[in-house]
This record gives C-alpha cells, structure tokens and sequence, in this order.
C-alpha cells in the first residue's frame, strides 16, 4: 500500500534504514556518475519500489554484488518512474549504479561568470520530491535515512559541503579530490543536500560558521553574527538542539527559496544580505526548523503545515524573545499580508488554501504558497491563545519529545493534542483552520501599539521592517508612491524585500518606471518570493515586457523557480 501520494514506496516493502553514496561531480557534463547503496531497516525479499526521475540505470546488484533483476516503468508526469527491483529471499539492502541527466530537477549547475567567485557551482534543492532525480531511492518523508557514508569526487580546486558531518578530504588524483561526509541522525530524504564551489568559511561561535563564495564571505558573516544568540534562544525554547553543528551556506542568486533548512547546514538565498540585519528572520525560520520540521517532519506534502506553520510559530517565539513582542507583531503583520495574497491567488482553487491537502495527481511545487507557513501559525497562535502560554509551551516540549526523529500526519498531531490538553482542538476550532478553505473570521490579528502608529501615520519607520509594514498598508497612488521614493529611496535599496514590494505598487499603479524595477530585480534573483508575484503583474499589465524578461532571465532561473514562471505566464495569457 502507498501511504504518500508523490512516492512510489510501499509500506509492505522493505523500508530503507541508511544510505552510502559515492558521487564523482562532472562539470563538463553536468552530471554525477556513481553508485547508491541502501540497506534496509530489516532483511526481506521480493518486490521494492523506488522512486526515480530521469536518472539512466546502469545496473542493480545485492549488497555483495550479485545481479539482480530491476524495471525502469515509463515517466509519469509528477512521480516519475518507478524503479521495481526483485530482492532474492533475506536480502538486507542493494546496490544501484547510475547517472543523473543535466537536466536533472534536484541539481543546478553554474558557469563561472554566473557565480560571485568566477569558479563552477553546483547545489542541490531537494525538497518537496526531487531528492528521486539525484539518486534511486524512496523519496518520501516517512521513511527517515541515516548516512553511512557520502564520497563526492570534485575538482580539487573546488570543495564539498554537505547537510552533514564532514569526515575530511582525501586526494584521488592530479586534479581531483573527494570530500566525505556521514549523517548519523535520520533525516527525510528532502534534506539530502550538498554543494560544490570555490568556498570559505567565518567562524560565529564554535558551533556556527557561515560559508559563502570568497567575494561575500565577510558580508554574510556581519549579517548572520547574531546566528549563536537565535540558536540558544530555540533551545531555552524548544529543547536541546540535536544536530550538532548549525552553518548557513550563502547560495548564488538563482536559489529559489530565501532558505533551505537542511540540517547543519542552511542554505540561504544571497537576497538576505541587506547590510543591515533586516532580514536575518530567514536565519530565525530556518533555524526554528532544527526543532520543527526536522526533528518532527510532516509525513507527506498533504501535512505540509506541520512543518511551516509550526516553525513561523517558533520562529516568531524566537524573535519575540531575542526583539520583544513588537517586533514578532511587526512580523506576524507582515505574514498576514502574504497569506491574503496567496488565498485570493487560490481563489478558484479553494481546496489549495486547507492546511491538509489532498495533493493525489498535484505537483507539490505547483501548491507551494504562503498558506501552510501563516495559516499554519494563526492555528498555533490561536491554540496558545486558548490554551495559554505557560500550558501550551509545555505541550510543544511533550510534542517534539513523543515525535522526535518521526514523520506523522495531521492526526498523529491533533490525537495527541487531546490527550495532553482534553477539549482545546475543539475550544479554539482547529478543524475550521485544518479541513476548511480561507481563514476564520476569529483568527488571531497581530496587534500592538506600534503596529497601529505605523499604519495609522502616525510613526515614521525606523527600520526596514517597520518600512515594510508601511509599504504594505499603501494603496497604488501615483503622487504617493512617488513623494515614498524620494523619502527613502525605494527604487535604489538593497534589500530586495523592500524593492520588490515597492515594484509590485508601482506596476499596479500603473507607473511605468516600475517595468524597469520589476527588470532590475527579476534579473538579480532566482527567489520565487519574488518571482511569482512580479511575473503575475506584469504578464496582467504588460505580458511582452514579461516575456521579454523572462527570456532574458531564464538561464539564471533554478529548474523551480523555471516552472513556476512559465505556470504563471501561461495561466495569466490565458486569462487575457
């Protein structure tokens, strides 16, 4: 029986326990070339099903090397092809030798001019179901995998780094070495990550560093200086912190995401290096997911909330407790602002704005939204808010405690609610959050005195976010966006949060300066953040300054951020 309706895994098979890869990384081909070993919770025989995509099979043999006998299915569009292979009687796991393709959807390959160092770049970005076109395997969060061990053949100018334990560098030739690495704690196989490139380390504490490209590397060290502090303020929070290490990588621009939280090693989106710490929440987020996400892990894409909401819950406990309450509502705010955008996005697809989905048939990146993230936190808050602090934070220390290094459901979620706090589910009506479309009239609201000066006019900003609160809470006027610009500068500041939000007034006031800032940051960033939302505008207003970007901007696109512009293009030209 399949239990997860975007893998091929079989409950009644053989489940994998670890997994050993051993990679050689080829540039010229834009390839990895190599050998999976996975080995099995418990011996079995029979049939197994993997989940593959685009991946060219060479052989399958036992762990010993005897052959066995496999079937590579046709594609299906979101899946994949199911790799079935026939396990003789007492088989303990399996060894795979293959080839990715250079177009493969978990992998991004980078020129030299398309790097800040001049130097090749190669990431991985797994999530939600790609880690299946970086190696065979069961691409599914329910079954969690250690590392054995993972051997990454890579020009000796270059350097691996892995969401793992780095176990040193051994040579392999003139002009090659391999990095190797182990990962003892069982992770879902979405947070199988690596990276290839010219890269360098600043140590924060002695258990933080941030690696970037040599050009940023001092930059990203200023604006992740506070990553030591977040983490001891999640652990007085949320419990021990279990992953050993907490590094962030610095990714080039074509990252999709503002992070990735893969453990010990987050990857960050080059957008956040505003030069003044405005946006080190994303550090908070990913950060909060050592706890959320990582350590408890949803057990599909259909429980997706169990991870976002509940880490924009802990993240914003974080801020809360390093900036005060004012500063967590500021974000919360701003959360809210997001989430309505993505419910009128899903206005004809209501079903896509529930926290449990039924994505059977449904790209998982064709539902990604604001939606399990803020929704998923105003549950949370409300749940508090009934409950109480003192009672609730005591729960989320039994929760993460019961389902720690464990994959579970909505109900594994709500059934132990009852049994810790008797009748608060139904006291602050989750089921209206988890199982309906929109959002309860009784959410929560951010609320606090600052808030309402800021939107009322009646304080200036004093700091970016507080600029983003306001922007927020302004109507596409002309005179008004204009007198905002030449107060503060908005068409000319780093911070891409800020610019793409005052993009986004200007094409809806109709202001034609703003095809130009939607150019300019549509050129400099990969981050869907801010993709999706420019591209919507543009193709509504202006559909061939669009087209015209977007051809212009598609090679430095990641292979997701790619889909979803095109999704967003076709859908808008077939509106007009």
């Amino acid at each position: 029986m399949r239990l997860d309706p975007h893998s091929y895994a079989d409950v009644g098979q053989p489940r994998t326990r670890s997994i050993d890869l051993a990679l050689r990384v080829d540039f010229s081909r834009r390839t990895l070339e190599g050998e999976i070993a996975l080995h099995f919770h418990a011996s079995g025989g029979g049939k197994v099903d993997l989940d593959t995509r685009d991946l060219r099979i060479d052989a399958v043999t036992s762990l010993a090397g005897a052959s066995l006998a496999y079937e590579l299915a046709p594609a299906q569009p979101v899946l994949g092809s199911r790799l079935r292979v026939t396990l003789p009687t007492g088989a303990a796991g399996l060894r795979i030798r293959y080839g990715t393709s250079p177009a493969a959807s978990a992998l991004q390959w980078l020129e030299p001019a398309q790097t800040a160092g001049g130097q090749s770049f190669l990431f991985s970005q797994c999530q939600p179901i790609h880690a299946r076109s970086l190696a065979p395997l069961q691409d599914t969060p329910r079954i969690r995998i250690t590392v054995g061990s993972a051997r990454f053949t890579v020009p000796s100018q270059l350097r691996t780094l892995m969401a793992a334990a780095s176990k040193g560098r051994e040579p392999s030739s003139d002009t090659e070495a391999v990095d190797v690495f182990e990962m003892p704690q069982p992770i879902p196989p979405y947070l199988l990550a690596f990276a290839v490139g010219d890269l360098t380390p600043r140590e924060l504490s002695p258990r933080c560093a941030v690696w970037a490209e040599r050009p940023l590397a001092d930059a990203a060290a200023y604006e992740f200086a506070e990553a030591e502090s977040m983490l001891r303020a999640g652990e007085e929070l949320f419990g021990p912190y279990e992953w050993d290490r907490y590094d962030v990588l610095v990714m080039p621009p074509s990252f999709p995401y503002g992070g990735m939280e893969n453990p010990r090693l987050t990857f960050v989106t080059p957008s956040v290096l505003a030069g003044d710490r405005s946006l080190v929440s994303v550090i908070a987020h990913e950060l909060a997911h050592a706890w959320t996400g990582n350590l408890v892990t949803n057990a599909s894409a259909n429980d997706f909330w169990l991870n976002e909401g509940f880490t924009v819950y802990a993240e914003r406990r974080i801020l809360e407790a390093l900036y005060g309450r004012d500063v967590a509502e500021l974000h919360a705010a701003s959360g809210r602002h997001d989430l309505q955008t993505a419910l009128d996005r899903f206005a004809a697809r209501p079903e896509l704005t529930r926290l449990r989905t039924d994505l059977e048939g449904v790209d998982p990146d064709e539902a990604y939204s604001s939606v399990p993230y803020e929704k998923g936190y105003l549950l949370l808050r409300k749940l508090e808010e009934v409950a109480g602090r003192p009672a609730w934070d005591r729960f989320l220390r039994a929760y993460l405690g019961k389902f720690r290094f464990q994959s579970i459901t909505t109900d594994d979620f709500l059934q132990f609610l009852e049994t810790q706090l008797p009748g608060l589910a139904a006291r602050a009506g989750a089921l209206e959050f988890i199982d309906r479309p929109g959002l309860p009239g009784d959410a929560p609201q951010a609320r606090s005195a600052r808030l309402e000066a800021l939107r009322s006019g009646g304080a200036e900003p004093r700091n970016p976010t507080e600029l983003l609160v306001v922007l927020q809470a302004t109507a596409p006027d002309v005179t008004k966006l204009r007198e905002l610009d030449s107060r503060w500068d908005l068409s000319r500041r780093k911070s891409l949060e800020l610019r793409h939000t005052f993009v986004l007034l200007q094409l809806r006031a109709g202001m034609p300066e703003g095809v130009d800032g939607a150019r300019r940051v549509l050129l400099e960033t990969g981050r869907m953040r801010y993709l999706r939302p420019i591209y919507t505008e543009l193709a509504r207003r202006d559909p061939a300054a669009a087209s015209r970007i977007y051809d212009d901007a598609r090679a430095g696109y990641h292979h997701i951020a790619r889909t979803v512009v095109e999704a967003v293009l076709k859908e808008q030209s077939a509106e007009r």
